[in-house]
Order: structure tokens, then sequence, then C-alpha cells
């Protein structure tokens, strides 16, 4: 998944204004502690951290 893609599944699923609150904000066990910017600059692949979301925010499986 590309980086576009991703942002915007975040922007489609947490609201454009929220999303990258959420991204920077929010620490999640499934990655490891780390929030979504923290992953995905440590060189988490998108569609992993993507997945990560998905599972902890219960995104619909229309979203995933």
């Amino acid at each position: 998944m590309r980086l576009t893609i991703f942002w915007e599944r975040m922007a489609e699923h947490f609201g454009e204004a929220y999303a990258d609150s959420f991204a920077r904000d929010h620490v999640m066990a499934e990655l490891g502690g780390r929030t979504v910017h923290q992953a995905l600059d440590a060189g988490w692949e998108a569609k992993t951290v993507w997945r990560a979301v998905c599972a902890a925010m219960d995104v619909p499986a229309d979203k995933r």
C-alpha cells in the first residue's frame, strides 16, 4: 500500500482534521507501543499499520 492510499483511508475513517491528530497522539499496542507516525517513521509498512489501525479502531470490513 502506498502512503498516499494509507492517508486517504485514514482521512475517510477519522475525518481529515482528526486523522493526523490520531496518528500523532494515539499510542497503539498493535504497533508495539508506537503511534502511527512513529511506526511509519520506524519503517513499518503502511499496509501493516493500516491493518493495526483497523483492528484497534473497529474499522468496518468494507473499509479495510
